[in-house]
């Protein structure tokens, strides 16, 4: 099987719009993830990624352009215990809380859908980066091509992943009206280098003109310590 590296599998894509990328360093040592943001409107391109103790929230550049902070402004990083959760919506709360409340990250997402914003639907992706296991999850919750009566919850596990692979969703296939929904299971790709590494290739094979806003850590599986990176292109 030839594998592809995240900087090929972004490049064969117009537009992925966010994106979620859990996967082992090249090393062995660390879980690896990624959260990018693109954007089209001006609404959407008006966020910065800012640090929320050890997770992350958007937040308005320029206070006076927000037209309409639904589905944009949310948390997209929380950290429970040694677990670390991702999302693309506000989904990352009712993870926290169920996991909180000893449910499980299917639990939390059986209660949510795709986002109500017809007629893209744009599919929750979700992610779980679980050091002590040695394991990390995906999730993807979208309509049934584009029919907001019927959904789809697909969930992925991967235990013991080997190092130097990783496993990449995003919410779109590609550029569209009404954008068409990621397809398919987790693209597996190839992970190498050090977070600065890994953060420049993530940020630089974005569509420069569409790119928002890029958060990377790495989470050591010794003993659960973090490095963070935040690129954001609103300075």
């Amino acid at each position: 099987m030839i594998l592809r590296s995240l900087k090929e599998e972004l490049g064969a894509t117009s537009y992925p719009g966010r994106g979620i990328v859990l996967g082992k360093s090249d090393d062995g040592q660390y879980l690896v993830m990624a959260y990018f943001i693109m954007g089209r409107s001006e609404n959407s391109r008006n966020r910065v990624f800012i640090p929320d103790g050890d997770g992350l929230k958007t937040k308005a550049f320029d206070e006076s352009r927000m037209t309409d902070p639904s589905l944009i402004i949310y948390a997209p990083v929380r950290v429970l215990g040694e677990v670390t959760i991702v999302t693309n919506g506000d989904q990352t709360d009712t993870v926290y809380d169920t996991m909180k409340q000893g449910g499980t990250f299917e639990d939390a997402l059986r209660t949510r859908t795709f986002e109500p914003d017809a007629p893209n639907y744009t599919p929750r992706i979700s992610g779980l980066a679980e050091p002590r296991e040695d394991r990390y999850r995906l999730s993807i919750l979208k309509s049934a091509d584009g029919d907001p009566s019927s959904v789809r919850r697909c969930f992925y596990e991967y235990t013991a992943p080997k190092a130097g692979r990783g496993h990449f969703i995003h919410t779109y296939q590609g550029d569209g009206n009404p954008l068409p929904s990621f397809e398919g299971e987790p693209a597996e790709i190839t992970l190498k280098g050090d977070i600065d590494a890994f953060t420049e290739e993530v940020w630089n094979s974005l569509n420069a003109d569409n790119r928002v806003s890029l958060f990377t850590r790495y989470i050591r599986l010794s003993d659960g310590k973090t490095e963070t990176r935040l690129v954001n292109k609103n300075q």
